[in-house]
């Protein structure tokens, strides 16, 4: 007579630990936080299955936070430690946390190979334009001209996109939100989990210390509705407070345009994430404020072999070929030689 059993049903509180947060008050990370634990357990990931895998940073504290598995590894190498694991443990829920600093500095290369591989993991990208845990210091992407400790007369180094790189990479996922629009960021969160392969996902986090209102412009009630438009995959790109501007084509250049003046929705540039070529990714990652009205939501959302299928496929046909082998018999295979003293 067969049994049905009623699984639990998760909640929040199931994936929040113990340990007590330590970030400054009013930090954007807050908010991020709660956000992924309300996402979580709508997965169907119970938490013995999610592992969560940080650089060094503020945000890289995430994994002390989550009643799951995590490893606080080393600075911009948590995509490197997260390639390793989904690759031997393809059935994890494997997700990196990491910040500006850590993944676009000394992180960029681990990065970049993580994304054009395509595992299935979900790396969230803590954006704040600075260096929070050590006090001040300008970061990767830091605009042109800002003056921090380590830069007292002005940054000169040109700043990095992180989605322009994203995609640049052949990102299979790519996306944008806010610390403070939840609704969004839970929406998005919740869509990078359900991707096939490695989803990419930018968050501009206020650092309420040391570079307090970069993205007001984004996050402000009275102010983001003018500068920033929300991607809707098969939509026109339409902004403003009464709606009444969008975003067309002029060759391969966007521009901003007023509707009613002889220009309809029809004119305007439809939304297409599913597109195969990134071209038109990418250029939507190129709108910047305040020329622009910068993009949220998913830029594009495609589908590619995943690496860790790939690598174990190989595997099992070598094994089924030649067998299970020997580790001490393949040191001394092929080519060896003895140095002496």
């Amino acid at each position: 007579m067969a049994t049905e059993i009623s699984l639990p049903v998760l909640s929040p509180n199931d994936f929040a630990s113990d340990q007590e947060v330590r970030w400054c008050p009013g930090c954007g990370d807050y908010s991020i936080l709660a956000q992924m634990k309300k996402v979580l357990p709508t997965l169907g990931v119970p938490p013995e299955r999610t592992v969560f895998v940080s650089g060094i940073g503020c945000s890289s504290r995430f994994p002390y936070y989550m009643n799951t598995y995590g490893i606080h590894s080393i600075h911009g190498r948590a995509p490197a430690v997260a390639t390793g694991l989904k690759a031997s443990r393809p059935d994890l829920s494997v997700w990196v946390i990491t910040g500006d600093g850590d993944a676009l500095s000394i992180g960029g290369n681990h990065l970049m190979h993580a994304i054009r591989r395509n595992l299935d993991i979900n790396i969230i990208l803590f954006n704040n334009q600075i260096y929070g845990l050590t006090k001040g210091q300008y970061s990767p992407t830091s605009p042109l001209g800002k003056v921090t400790k380590s830069t007292p007369l002005g940054a000169i180094d040109n700043p990095i996109y992180p989605l322009s790189v994203a995609i640049g990479c052949e990102a299979t996922f790519v996306a944008r939100s806010t610390d403070t629009n939840i609704k969004h960021l839970s929406m998005v969160l919740k869509r990078a989990a359900e991707h096939r392969g490695t989803s990419f996902v930018e968050v501009y986090q206020n650092c309420l210390v040391f570079n307090d209102g970069a993205f007001d412009y984004a996050t402000e009630r009275d102010q983001k509705v003018e500068h920033t438009v929300e991607l809707e995959h098969g939509k026109p790109l339409i902004f403003g407070k009464n709606r009444d501007r969008g975003i067309r084509l002029n060759g391969m250049n966007p521009e901003v345009v007023e509707l009613g003046r002889g220009i309809s929705e029809d004119d305007l540039l439809f939304h297409d994430e599913r597109l195969p070529e990134p071209s038109l990714a990418y250029l939507l990652s190129r709108m910047r404020y305040p020329e622009f009205p910068e993009a949220i939501g998913v830029f594009r959302d495609v589908d590619r072999p995943r690496y860790e299928e790939l690598l174990n496929d190989q595997i099992a046909e070598a094994r089924k070929a030649k067998g299970d082998g020997e580790l001490a018999k393949l040191f001394s295979a092929g080519e060896t030689w003895t140095v002496e003293a």
